[in-house]
């Protein structure tokens, strides 16, 4: 599985990446899209532990989730299961196993500042950062999908979920949308 991983990456970050996987021996598994999550880890009732990653990211946000897994292993590992998912530990553990590949033999330069801005706190996702989703997504297979802070005020939409909603007004950081059948109003993040 590791070799196929590398089609998913980077070339410039294959050589760090396999280090990293042979020395914490992980399973890791690409998978078919999922809509709540790019990847995840956990440990196998046998005791081995697994990553999946989606087959639809882009090379940049395959290598983000992948080392975002990684360090919750690592974390793990290092200070046991009763650590919080995304605290402090996971939140070092990141940020370390990502420096080495942040330099423009892995990213593209417009990426630099945008990721070491992030990676000074990363978050649970990296969706979460407006200005890193917009950047990592200009590098995305093209779509039909246009964003919510791209569409007028007041057009109807469908979802993710297959429901139908009306754009409504920006409130602080989320879109005010009424779903279309029942009338109820929903917020929707500005990614």
């Amino acid at each position: 599985m590791k070799g196929k991983i590398k089609n998913f990456i980077p070339e410039g970050a294959w050589e760090r990446v396999q280090s990293l996987l042979n020395h914490d021996k992980l399973e890791v598994k690409v998978r078919n899209k999922r809509k709540t999550k790019h990847g995840d880890y956990r440990p196998l009732p046998n005791g081995q532990h697994q990553i999946t990653v989606n087959n639809n990211l882009n090379p940049y946000r395959f290598l983000i989730t992948l080392i975002h897994e990684i360090a919750h292993f690592e974390a793990f590992m290092k200070y046991g299961h009763r650590i919080k998912p995304h605290g402090k530990e996971w939140k070092m553990t990141f940020q370390r196993l990502m420096l080495p590949f942040l330099n423009p033999d892995v990213f593209p330069e417009k990426l630099l500042p945008l990721l070491a801005q992030h990676f000074k706190n990363p978050k649970a996702s990296s969706n979460t950062d407006a200005k890193l989703y917009y950047a990592l997504s200009e590098f995305d297979a093209p779509n039909n999908n246009s964003l919510i802070f791209q569409l007028p005020e007041n057009t109807q939409f469908i979802a993710q979920n297959g429901k139908t909603y009306v754009k409504g007004q920006r409130k602080t950081k989320r879109f005010q949308c009424v779903e279309v059948s029942t009338g109820r109003l929903w917020s929707f993040d500005t990614n």
